[in-house]
C-alpha cells in the first residue's frame, strides 16, 4: 500500500526526533533512585551523613540530606559543610571576573599584581591551571593570612619550570586569592561574599581564612575507621583561596547551575562572560586535563565530566558537570575516609543513574583495609606481649654475646619506635608546622594505631631485653 502524505510526514518527524535524541537520554529523572542509592551507600560504608544536589541544564532537579551531623541533628540540603579544594573553582571564578572587567590579564606575569611575592616567569593562567611549577607545601605553616601564606614563595626552588607541566599546589591558589585582594582592595572573603555568593543567592555559604575561623552551624566532621565514623577535629591551617569555603548542597547547586547557564545568575544577571566560563572548563596548555579551577576526567571515565574534588580532615566533597547530558552533581560529606574518595563514588553513582545505568553501593574496601590493619595491630600486640614474657629467656640465650653484637641485635626493634617518634613528634614540628601529634592520628587512625603499636612494642621489647641482660650480670666475653 502506498503511504499517505500524512504518514510520510509522521515518519519523517519520528526519524528527526530519533536522530536528535542523545543515546543516553532517559524518559525521566527519578529522585527516589538517588535517595535509595545514597542511603544504601552510607549504610554500606559506615558514613554518618551526606548532602546532595542534582542540576539539569541550569536548574536544580533534586536536593536532599541524609544521616546526621556530629551533634545528632539531621543533615539537610541547607547543612553547612566544608568543601575543601572545590573552593579552587570559586577562587578561579573570582579571578576571571576581574579578567572580564579588564582589571587582570590572564596571561600577564603574576608579579605584575604581586611584585613582592610572585616568582619570575609565572603567569596568572599558570597559577589557575597548576602549571606554575610551584611545589605543593608538604607541611601546614602557621600563617594567619594570605600575606603570611605567600611570604617567601619567590625564594622557593621551583619543582618545574613555569608552563612546562602540571603540578598541583595550594600555593597557586593562595597567590590567586591574594591577587584578588590586591586588585579589588578588599579582603578575599569579603570579595567572595559580595561578588560571588550574594549574586548567586548562596545565603549559607561563607569563605574562611583559616580553619579556626568560627562558622555558625558548622559541626565537626568525622574520620572513618574500622567500619565506623568518629567526630574529628580539623587541624589548624591557613586555607584561604585553596580550600576555605563552607557551603551547602543547596547553594552549590546554584553554583553549578550558573556554570551550566554559561555565567548567568539566577536573576538573569550575567556574572561572567560565556567565553571565560568556557575557558575555565577548557584544558589548558602544558597540563594534564586541567582547566582553570576545574579538571577533565580521564579517557577511562564515561560519561566525560568536568570536576573538582575536595578533601579536608573530617569532610569530603565532589562537584561534577556532565556536558554530554546537561546534568551536574554535587556531593558533600561530613566525613573523610583516608583510603577512599566516597564523595566521588557517590557522585559517579548518581551520574550513572542519570545515564539509566544500574548502580550499587560497591564494596566497603576502606573498611576491609582498616580491619586488615586492625588485625595486624592485634597480632603485633600479641607477639609483643609474648616477646616481653620471654625477654629474660631471650637475653639469657644471648648472654655470651659481646655487648656490641647484643646491641646490634636490638637495632631492628628500634626502627618502629624511631618511625613512631618521627611521625607523631618530629613531623608535626617541622617548619613551624601548625599540626600537633593528635592531628597526625586523625589523618589515618587505623594506620596510626598500627604504627603506634609497633613503636610501643618495639620500645618495650628493646627495654625489656636490655634490662634482662643487665640483670643476668654475665661477664661479657672480650
Amino acid at each position: 500500500m502506498r503511504p499517505t502524505p500524512l504518514l510520510c510526514l509522521l515518519l519523517a518527524m519520528s526519524a528527526l526526533l530519533t536522530v536528535a535524541a542523545p543515546a543516553h537520554a532517559r524518559d525521566g529523572f527519578d529522585p527516589a533512585e538517588v535517595d535509595a542509592f545514597v542511603t544504601a551507600y552510607l549504610d554500606r560504608h559506615g558514613l554518618p551523613g551526606a548532602a546532595v544536589a542534582v542540576v539539569k541544564d541550569g536548574e536544580t532537579v533534586h536536593e536532599a540530606g541524609y544521616g546526621e551531623d556530629a551533634e545528632g541533628r539531621p543533615i539537610t540540603e541547607h547543612t553547612r559543610l566544608r568543601i575543601g579544594s572545590v573552593s579552587k573553582s570559586i577562587t578561579a571564578f573570582a579571578v576571571l571576573r576581574l579578567v572580564d572587567e579588564g582589571r587582570v590579564d590572564l596571561d600577564a606575569p603574576a608579579a605584575r599584581y604581586l611584585p613582592d611575592a610572585a616568582p619570575d616567569g609565572v603567569t596568572v593562567r599558570q597559577l589557575l591551571s597548576h602549571a606554575s611549577g610551584l611545589p605543593n607545601p608538604t607541611v601546614v605553616g602557621p600563617a594567619r593570612s594570605l600575606e603570611e601564606g605567600v611570604a617567601g614563595i619567590e625564594d622557593l626552588p621551583p619543582a618545574a619550570e613555569p608552563g612546562t607541566s602540571y603540578l598541583y599546589s595550594n600555593l597557586n591558589y593562595w597567590m590567586a586569592a591574594l591577587i584578588v585582594e590586591r586588585v579589588s582592595g578588599r579582603d578575599f572573603t569579603d570579595h567572595l561574599a559580595e561578588e560571588v555568593f550574594t549574586p548567586l543567592g548562596m545565603e549559607d555559604t561563607v569563605a574562611t581564612t583559616t580553619t579556626r575561623d568560627p562558622v555558625a552551624g558548622l559541626s565537626r566532621g568525622h574520620i572513618t575507621a574500622y567500619g565506623g565514623a568518629f567526630p574529628a577535629p580539623t587541624p589548624e591551617a591557613m586555607n584561604s583561596g585553596a580550600g576555605g569555603v563552607v557551603s551547602t548542597s543547596h547553594d552549590m547547586a546554584a553554583w553549578l547551575a550558573m556554570q551550566q547557564r554559561e555565567g548567568i545568575g539566577p536573576d538573569g544577571r550575567r556574572l561572567l562572560s560565556a567565553s571565560l566560563i568556557e575557558e575555565s572548563h577548557t584544558e589548558q596548555p602544558s597540563t594534564t586535563r586541567a582547566g582553570l579551577g576545574w579538571r577533565h576526567s580521564g579517557p577511562q571515565v564515561t560519561p566525560a565530566r568536568i570536576s573538582h574534588s575536595g578533601i579536608v580532615s573530617g569532610y569530603n566533597a565532589q562537584q561534577d558537570l556532565v556536558p554530554g547530558s546537561g546534568y551536574g552533581v554535587v556531593v558533600l560529606l561530613n566525613s573523610f575516609t583516608p583510603s577512599r574518595e566516597n564523595a566521588y563514588e557517590i557522585s559517579s553513582g548518581i551520574i550513572d543513574l542519570t545515564e539509566d545505568r544500574t548502580t550499587d553501593p560497591g564494596r566497603a574496601t576502606a573498611t576491609v583495609i582498616d580491619l586488615v590493619l586492625g588485625g595486624v595491630t592485634v597480632t603485633v600486640v600479641a607477639l609483643g606481649a609474648l616477646g616481653l614474657w620471654r625477654s629474660r629467656r631471650w637475653a639469657a640465650c644471648r648472654a655470651a654475646w659481646p655487648a656490641w653484637r647484643f646491641a646490634l641485635r636490638l637495632l631492628p626493634q628500634c626502627v618502629a619506635p624511631a618511625l613512631a617518634v618521627f611521625l607523631f613528634l618530629v613531623a608535626p614540628a617541622l617548619q613551624d608546622n601548625s599540626y600537633v601529634p593528635v592531628d597526625v592520628f586523625w589523618l589515618f587512625p587505623a594506620l596510626a594505631v598500627l604504627v603506634g603499636a609497633l613503636g610501643v612494642v618495639g620500645a618495650g621489647l628493646t627495654t625489656a631485653r636490655a634490662a634482662a641482660r643487665i640483670r643476668t650480670g654475665v661477664t661479657v666475653r672480650r
